[in-house]
């Protein structure tokens, strides 16, 4: 049975998960029936941090432009980019091999931001039902879960969660903070 997380809650993978080598982050969501004229184009990304809580390089930052981390083994990857959220079950997927993630990469936080939110007039306020979930990539098992319960009105980014190594293990933390400015705004406060 997958753990609910609640937000701010930080979990140790070891302990939820004990021989964990690989996962892929599934992150899904709806559209509220808003119309703005356009489709909701949701974008997960991951910012892949050292020690000073900042991109290693250009190159750490995981999106639909730059889908693989720099490393030679490739230990992050955004498998595609899903323009409308529809359909059931996870609209844009993270895989992740925790076995391989270089040691310079400290925290990996994961993000959803809205294309082009400004110029179409729309937020998460206008999504629901929003979801990032951890899945054993080996048992196919869902792990963890965290489903976001708030109304982010204004927002137009969201850092879902971070998983992030302490005293030698991974570790999670339910995040769901939102942000205006979009994509710019995470950038802005990690590079």
């Amino acid at each position: 049975m997958a753990v609910s997380l609640q937000k701010g809650q930080r979990v140790s993978l070891e302990k939820v998960a004990p021989g964990l080598v690989a996962g892929f982050i599934g992150l899904g969501w709806d559209v509220k029936s808003t119309d703005t004229g356009y489709d909701f184009d949701l974008d997960a990304s991951a910012f892949l941090l050292g020690a000073n809580e900042k991109l290693i390089s250009d190159n750490h930052f995981i999106f639909y432009n730059n889908s693989t981390s720099p490393d030679p083994d490739k230990s992050v990857q955004l498998m595609g980019d899903n323009r409308t959220g529809e359909g059931e079950g996870d609209d844009e997927v993270i895989v992740v091999d925790l076995r391989k993630i270089p040691a310079e990469v400290e925290k990996i936080v994961i993000c959803v931001t809205i294309h082009e939110a400004d110029k179409r007039g729309q937020n998460f306020g206008q999504v629901r039902n929003a979801y990032v979930r951890l899945v054993d990539v080996q048992s196919k098992k869902e792990v963890l879960r965290y489903d976001l319960e708030e109304d982010f009105s204004v927002e137009t980014a969201l850092i879902m969660t971070e998983l992030y190594r302490k005293n030698g293990e991974w570790r999670v933390n339910a995040v769901g903070s939102g942000y205006q400015g979009g994509l710019q705004a995470l950038l802005n406060r990690y590079s």
